[in-house]
């Protein structure tokens, strides 16, 4: 496996990643975030919202994508931000294709984020997520490669 920059000829291969790999996330999240919430911001499924907005940040920070390869097939990619005024770097997206989850890759793709962010002089790196069960492997993933929590409470009201 290698990790390579985002090319604009895996455009579509990494959204449709990024749907098989949330694939199993999102019924747990609609079963446990408010119903107007989960409305709100997938109002015509969060396929097609996850679509559009994995495309918008591929259109718009191509360099700040790598892709995770082997024998030219897409099995994960992560993007990074670099936050300056904070002194710190940001996961943006990281995904793992469903059948090589459990391998390693999403870690590798971790630190390659970490490196990059480093090297651009930052102090620290931060990775968001959400708090319901369907992300619980993903909170487990980062904590177990030493990131810590820093609980946001989000408050939500229907108008």
């Amino acid at each position: 496996m290698k990790i390579i920059p985002y090319s604009e000829s895996f455009r579509e291969q990494v959204i449709d990643l990024t749907l098989s790999a949330w694939g199993p996330v999102f019924p747990k999240t609609r079963s446990e975030v408010p119903g107007f919430v989960y409305e709100n911001f997938w109002p015509q499924g969060w396929e097609i919202r996850q679509a559009s907005d994995v495309g918008e940040l591929l259109d718009s920070n191509p360099g700040e994508i790598w892709l995770a390869i082997e024998n030219d097939s897409l099995l994960g990619f992560v993007g990074a931000a670099i936050h300056p005024e904070d002194r710190m770097g940001e996961v943006t997206i990281i995904a793992v294709s469903p059948e090589h989850q459990q391998q390693g890759i999403g870690r590798l793709l971790l630190q390659y984020a970490e490196s990059y962010v480093k090297k651009n002089g930052m102090k620290m790196i931060m990775v968001e997520t959400v708090g319901d069960s369907g992300h619980e492997p993903a909170r487990k993933a980062y904590e177990s490669q030493g990131y810590v929590s820093w609980p946001v409470a989000r408050y939500f009201k229907e108008l």
